[in-house]
């Protein structure tokens, strides 16, 4: 991401919430309005391929069923908050790659649902407003619950909860949808979810590996631990003194490297004995 945020970070788009909030918003205002507008607006392969290539970006403005109108107030503040948030945290960059990535993998779902139905089944199938941008929504709060774990916010308004547990609560649920469709061989909405998320899939997955490092790197970062570790114990230890002496021959780990020692839990006392006499000296009582 660092090579690309470099050469394309400059085309990023500032405040990006604020600009999806307001297309629901305005969504929402032209549903309530003009509801026969909305036809004209949602993204539908068939009518695209048509020579109808607005429905390409105007689909952004086509919502699934509101609330009441209280709660879609407290909807829009609370995606404001959250995605300012990530905004902050992750860079205007980073944000915008989130997002249209989102936007990209749906509609390129879509389209392939469209392209198997008419080449594999002859069948032309017609999307209507079945697409919106509220799994979109969903996966900017799965991402602010991953960048934000243990992030707070009231569950009705009164239990507080941390947002990762709500961010598990929303995951199963998407997962019980789609298993739901397929069930029931609804193949479109559990394609619509499964591409709507698949950027969270990938962010999780790139950021998981920022985090550890591949194998090989992993690898490394053990060895270094490992060096790092014995160098300090030697450092704390004073050149010439022992760390292990056996009770028995006297031998210790600086005159014999190549011994073991044990301690012997049947002995009273702390006595050490190398492996040579470990199982074969008498017990201190």
């Amino acid at each position: 991401m660092g090579k690309f945020e470099r050469k394309f970070g400059r085309y990023a788009i500032p405040n990006l919430t604020y600009i999806i909030v307001g297309a629901y918003a305005l969504g929402l205002v032209l549903c309530s309005v003009a509801p026969g507008v909305i036809d004209y607006l949602s993204f539908d392969p068939y009518y695209i391929l048509k020579g109808q290539v607005w429905r390409l970006v105007s689909w952004l403005l086509v919502q699934a069923p509101a609330g009441s109108g209280l709660s879609t107030i407290i909807m829009i503040i609370f995606y404001i908050s959250i995605g300012k948030s990530l905004e902050r945290a992750w860079g205007d960059f980073t944000y915008n790659v989130y997002i249209f990535s989102g936007l990209l993998f749906t509609m390129v779902g879509v389209f392939l649902v469209y392209l198997v139905a008419y080449f594999g089944f002859h069948t032309q199938i017609i999307f209507g407003a079945s697409v919106t941008t509220y799994y979109i929504c969903l996966s900017i709060f799965l991402a602010f619950a991953m960048t934000f774990p243990e992030a707070r916010v009231l569950l009705m308004f009164i239990i507080p909860i941390k947002v990762k547990w709500l961010g598990f609560l929303y995951a199963g649920m998407l997962a019980w949808q789609v298993i739901m469709c397929i069930v029931a061989k609804q193949w479109i909405p559990a394609v619509i979810i499964v591409f709507s998320v698949l950027n969270f899939v990938v962010f999780y997955f790139s950021q998981k590996r920022n985090r550890f490092g591949s194998p090989k790197q992993r690898v490394k970062q053990m060895k270094r631990r490992y060096e790092f570790n014995r160098d300090a114990s030697q450092a704390a230890r004073p050149s010439g003194i022992a760390k292990h002496k056996c009770a028995i021959c006297g031998r210790t780990e600086l005159t014999n490297p190549e011994l073991e020692f044990r301690f012997c839990s049947k002995c009273n006392g702390n006595y050490e004995y190398c492996t040579d006499h470990l199982f074969t000296h008498k017990h201190v009582e």
